[in-house]
């Protein structure tokens, strides 16, 4: 069994979400074995996720789900319970449900077959709040929605803020940033928040992709 990370003092309170009963089994069977995540709730469709899931530290969210689809439940959660973090689950069948889940509140994604590790290291990274998922997949993702925002900001980052945008979009956590830029990690997380308040992102991957559609980051260059 899996021990509870030292940093970790309470497990992470999951809900699962999909109107397939077999996946909902098996992804509760494969988070049982890690100490520290707990399975509080489950939900057949998404009326019941936005229900179960008010409150839970993550959410994980199938895309297509009956009475509410998963874009919209996690529109409506996200809305109503602003800490819980929702994971999308999804078979890339359709990359504009998931951008638009993305775009809706989710805060990463991954395919509805991933290993258990897997499944495990996206709910611990979205809870931490300290790094974005897969974030070569969110640049395939982002590369059609480039430079599609209409909007402008407010007031726009300078580019000490830029470069660390541009980290977050590699999905480097505070650490690595710090390390690559040569600051403290103090430093870095004072600009990340300064990003976040600029951008009006709710988290760093609302920012990556919104770093994206503002055309800050080009999905197909390397963006350091």
């Amino acid at each position: 069994m899996n021990r509870l990370p030292a940093n970790q003092r309470t497990p992470i309170r999951v809900v699962l979400a999909d109107d397939e009963r077999l996946i909902r089994s098996g992804w509760a069977a494969m988070l049982s074995v890690h100490d520290g995540l707990e399975v509080v709730g489950q939900a057949t469709d998404g009326v019941e996720a936005v229900e179960a899931g008010a409150g839970a530290d993550v959410v994980l969210m199938d895309v297509r789900m009956p009475r509410l689809d998963g874009l919209s439940a996690t529109r409506e959660l996200t809305r109503r319970s602003p800490a819980t973090r929702v994971v999308v689950v999804t078979t890339f069948e359709s990359d504009q449900l998931v951008w638009g889940a993305l775009r809706a509140g989710a805060a990463g994604f991954v395919l509805k077959r991933a290993p258990a590790a897997e499944l495990v290291e996206a709910i611990r990274l979205v809870h931490g709040r300290d790094a974005v998922l897969f974030p070569d997949a969110l640049r395939r993702l982002a590369s059609p929605h480039q430079g599609s925002a209409t909007r402008r900001l407010p007031v726009e980052p300078t580019p000490r803020e830029l470069e660390v945008l541009r980290h977050v979009t590699l999905g480097r956590t505070n650490a690595e940033i710090a390390e690559a830029l040569h600051v403290s990690r103090e430093t870095v997380k004072t600009h990340v928040g300064n990003v976040l308040a600029k951008l009006g992102a709710r988290d760093r991957t609302h920012a990556a992709v919104l770093a994206y559609e503002l055309g800050l980051v080009f999905a197909g260059v390397d963006p350091l």
